[in-house]
């Protein structure tokens, strides 16, 4: 059975033996470490650490930076190429803990202690789809290849299936394996449903043929010898920091679920053909925003068309209506850069109208409802949800309940009445959806320009370097 860490006892002595002036206290050693860095072990890729323009990304390495700042530690993440040479550095004291989407396994519980579940996953066989789909392990015919020690490998043991056949390698981890099977150097491959709706945003031809294990617990693994003072600590940052958690799941993996293979086909080829046209102004003009958010936004306005034009008479790069145009100095609409640098500074005009009580990322995706739907049946989503419990300055709460403001029996209590909030979800969650294939689109390509860089040398993450997407 898995050992889970729920409970563990602070480490308060030193030994029960030594007398009683020697005794340390748990705040003692605590205080002790604070001048140490937390050695961190992960891995490349969406849902664990990216790194692009300087700034860190990616929900284990957020939450984990987030753990350092609690205990008061810096945080000092090593990057590996492979699971086997991470395993091996925890195994032998070389890291505090590993944060990079680890599924807890029977063989790995023997070797290492884990934390609390993250979240639950299910793992499937990932096929490409211009290929022939298997609907079960009997169907696959063709190579199969899992990274060395990951959970997936150990799946494939278990299964009682002695015809299949199967490959580790300890040269890829399971995000590059992914990138094989697009590619199609890799017949199939396995993957957690997470890792890959987060790939598909750059690999879109990514398929899932069959789901071979339900609901896999996916947390953070410690050295079997580990310090119970740090593990007790892990358990007190997710008592005292609970609303931590679900911010970071709805921030990476809230808005991934949607997913349209032709659309995002298309968008890729438009980041590679249409988007140089236009970048520099996206960057010019994007203020205090990420451009690439900018951009996103005007894909999902006109698909990058200086010359869209609606029945309802908006128009341009960012769809401005006459009145928005006015306000934000645009005499031209089809202009691109004049659309391009009014919709950025009509854009950056609705985050600063948001309460102070919505925090960033958020703002934005707040702004681009109001913008949708109008600012006062913006409102009246968030009264609504707090009605029912929910928090108002959450978009992961908010969200929940803009598709009731359709339903009589909910608008006829608001302020504003009837409005058309499942179109304003659907509005931002393309848009976070289309800001994440940018964001990995250019994160591949630096990486690809930078294939000399060593990633498996110690980087010491500052604060500053994490970053809201």
């Amino acid at each position: 059975m898995i050992r889970l860490v729920i409970t563990l006892t602070l480490l308060g002595f030193v030994s029960a033996c030594q007398p009683q002036n020697t005794q340390i206290s748990a705040d003692e050693i605590a205080s002790s470490m604070q001048g140490e860095p937390l050695l961190v072990g992960t891995t490349s890729g969406p849902a664990t650490y990216l790194r692009l323009d300087g700034q860190a990304s990616g929900f284990d390495f957020e939450l984990v930076q987030a753990f350092a700042n609690h205990i008061d530690r810096r945080l000092e993440l090593k990057v590996y190429e492979t699971l086997d040479h991470m395993l091996d550095d925890l195994a032998t004291g070389k890291l505090d803990l590993v944060a990079a989407g680890m599924g807890y396994t029977d063989l790995r519980s023997k070797r290492f202690l884990f934390g609390p579940p993250l979240y639950f996953t299910d793992i499937l066989l990932v096929y490409r789809t211009e290929d022939w789909r298997p609907r079960n392990l009997n169907d696959v015919n063709g190579k199969l290849m899992v990274a060395e020690r990951s959970s997936h490998a150990e799946l494939l043991n278990q299964l009682d299936h002695p015809q299949l056949q199967w490959q580790v390698s300890d040269q890829h981890d399971p995000d590059q394996l992914l990138t094989m099977v697009a590619d199609g150097s890799l017949s199939y491959t396995l993957a957690d449903s997470r890792m890959l709706q987060l790939n598909r945003r750059l690999n879109p031809q990514l398929r899932t043929a069959f789901v071979i294990k339900e609901q896999q617990a996916v947390g953070w693994m410690f050295a079997p010898n580990g310090s119970d003072l740090l593990i007790s600590q892990v358990l007190d940052f997710w008592q005292t920091q609970s609303d931590h958690l679900p911010h970071l799941r709805e921030k990476y993996f809230g808005h991934v679920k949607g997913f349209d293979y032709v659309d995002t086909r298309a968008f890729i080829r438009a980041i590679q053909q249409t988007l140089p046209k236009y970048q520099n102004w996206f960057e010019q003009y994007a203020g205090d925003i990420d451009w690439r958010k900018i951009a996103a936004i005007s894909y999902q306005e006109s698909h990058w068309r200086p010359l869209a034009k609606s029945p309802t008479g908006v128009r341009g790069m960012m769809m401005l209506t006459l009145p928005t145009a006015k306000q934000v100095g645009v005499t031209n609409r089809l202009d691109a850069e004049q659309s391009i640098r009014g919709g950025a500074a009509y854009i950056n005009q609705l985050v600063e109208r948001m309460p102070d009580s919505i925090p960033e990322p958020e703002r934005l995706w707040f702004a681009l409802a109001a913008y949708n739907i109008g600012f006062g049946h913006m409102e009246d989503a968030r009264v609504l949800a707090e009605k029912r419990g929910l928090n108002p300055s959450a978009w992961a709460d908010v969200k929940q309940v803009l598709p009731l403001l359709q339903q009589r029996k909910h608008y006829k209590h608001l302020k504003y009445g009837y409005a058309r909030g499942n179109e304003a979800l659907h509005y931002v969650e393309n848009i976070r959806r289309y800001y994440d294939t940018l964001v990995y689109f250019h994160t591949h390509e630096q990486q690809q320009a930078q294939q000399s860089v060593d990633l498996s040398e110690p980087q010491a993450i500052p604060e500053s370097a994490n970053t809201a997407l």
